[in-house]
């Protein structure tokens, strides 16, 4: 007979773990179910959906069905960051997304990411209602972002990434991918802070597939509660990437169960913020999992047999 095992929860586990994340003009508060940011990509050449959204209204239809399905922040992005992906410039960046966020930002309910290494796009897109920038390049990019986030108060996520989107698939290398990504983020936090923005505005992201071969992606599901240490909101993107096409052992087959099953993952481990292409699959697996346990109920050791 089996014996009951001991289990902590969440806070229990990662008493580092970060309980809230202040954007431009709300408080995400962040419970045992991760948040959901759904991804809207207003791009011809993204790497899962590029095409899909380019038309205005297909765009704003889609944005609201992701907010009825569960999405609790939409993340709107104008440039593919795909690998080997070409740059825009900011002019067809901002032509790409602004008509979509100005209609949004009337009426969604949740907050509106822009995704973007590009000042004057953030700084337009925040003027039309924008909450987050959220920024592959950590905020490096662009000299001016730093002082236009310090300046307008909005939420900020600084990803890492190795190299750039057209480098960064070429050979990448790690001493110790999980510790090397961990002394990253924090190296940028503490760069952040000094530059004038808030601690509680800032959330961290380790850039999965940004530079990272598929043990490196893998060993960072797996490990990335360890950036709880960091007294930062964590966001994860895993959706639909190369690496679970990987795992499936066809590079065709539909990754949507690939993806909600990494997601539980992230769930267990305390990840706050999730974003995924496919917000009702998503949401859904999330509510039944904790509802039967799955996030509270950690073992802190494996039950007697």
């Amino acid at each position: 007979m089996r014996s009951t095992p001991h289990s902590t929860t969440l806070a229990q586990r990662y008493p580092h773990r970060a309980l809230t994340w202040q954007l431009r003009t709300r408080t995400l508060r962040f419970d045992r179910n991760p948040k959901l940011m759904g991804i809207l990509n207003v791009t011809p050449d993204s790497f899962s959906d590029g095409g899909q959204w380019v038309d205005k209204h297909a765009a704003i239809d889609r944005a609201l069905q992701m907010e009825a399905e569960g999405a609790d922040i939409l993340d709107i992005g104008g440039e593919s960051t795909r690998p080997y992906s070409d740059p825009v410039s900011a002019q067809e960046e901002l032509q790409r997304v602004l008509p979509v966020l100005e209609s949004l930002a009337e009426s969604l309910r949740i907050p509106i990411s822009i995704d973007t290494t590009k000042a004057l796009v953030a700084k337009e897109a925040i003027a039309a209602g924008a909450e987050i920038i959220n920024d592959v390049s950590g905020l490096q990019a662009d000299p001016e972002m730093i002082p236009l986030a310090v300046e307008t108060g909005a939420g900020i996520c600084a990803m890492h990434m190795q190299g750039n989107p057209q480098t960064m698939q070429d050979a990448p290398e790690y001493d110790d991918v999980v510790l090397d990504i961990f002394d990253y983020l924090q190296d940028r936090y503490r760069q952040l802070r000094y530059a004038g923005i808030e601690r509680a505005k800032i959330c961290l992201d380790p850039g999965i597939g940004f530079g990272k071969t598929h043990q490196h992606n893998l060993d960072l599901m797996a490990q990335c509660d360890e950036f709880h240490a960091l007294n930062c909101p964590i966001l994860v993107g895993h959706s639909r990437k190369g690496f679970l096409a990987k795992i499936l052992g066809d590079k065709d087959m539909d990754r949507t169960l690939a993806t909600v099953g990494s997601t539980l993952t992230l769930a267990r481990l305390g990840i706050q913020i999730i974003r995924v292409h496919d917000v009702k699959a998503n949401k859904q697996a999330l509510d039944a999992f904790v509802a039967t346990g799955g996030v509270d109920c950690i073992p802190r050791e494996l039950p007697e047999v």
